[in-house]
């Protein structure tokens, strides 16, 4: 709680008001995730010069893992792309949509496999070479850095793991 400071300087001040500005008017990493969304639109804008369309960019791990090991259920995929079952049943849906991605034979009948299809086949060797310049392009850009963003990450991850971001939200709720 705010308390009027004692002595003179207050009282020659016509106003001394301290101001908490409305969490709700800032989001902190906002500048982050815009800053993710442009390299990303970046990613895609190769892809429209390209001519290739109806792939998103959140559509290239998985194919290029199809590509990779062949037809491979939804659970696998997200195993391997390290998110959610429920982020890549989505994500193959989408797929499925775009025609890049197809039901695969199974031998036994229970699992569903997916495949990739005639087009996105053509289309893997451009996003692998987009893949592996997007890597090459965010290390140099990160050795540009004073402080990189992947250190900023792992420094985050250690300072987590001796108190949780669930346990430091409680403490602001």
């Amino acid at each position: 709680m705010w308390q009027r400071p004692s002595g003179s300087l207050y009282k020659h001040c016509y106003s001394f008001r301290v101001t908490t500005p409305d969490l709700l008017d800032s989001s902190y990493y906002g500048p982050l995730f815009g800053l993710l969304a442009d390299m990303d639109a970046d990613i895609a804008g190769l892809y429209a010069e390209a001519g290739i369309e109806g792939v998103r960019t959140r559509f290239v791990g998985p194919m290029i893992e199809l590509a990779r090991s062949g037809p491979l259920t939804i659970k696998e995929i997200a195993e391997r792309r390290s998110v959610s079952h429920s982020a890549m049943s989505q994500t193959v849906a989408a797929m499925r949509k775009a025609g890049l991605v197809e039901p695969a034979a199974d031998s036994d009948g229970r699992k569903r496999p997916v495949q990739l299809t005639d087009r996105s086949r053509e289309l893997v060797p451009f996003l692998q070479a987009e893949w592996r310049a997007t890597e090459a392009t965010v290390l140099a850009l990160d050795a540009e850095l004073p402080y990189p963003i992947m250190r900023a990450v792992a420094d985050i991850r250690t300072a987590l793991a001796t108190r949780s971001f669930a346990q430091r939200l409680r403490e602001h709720l």
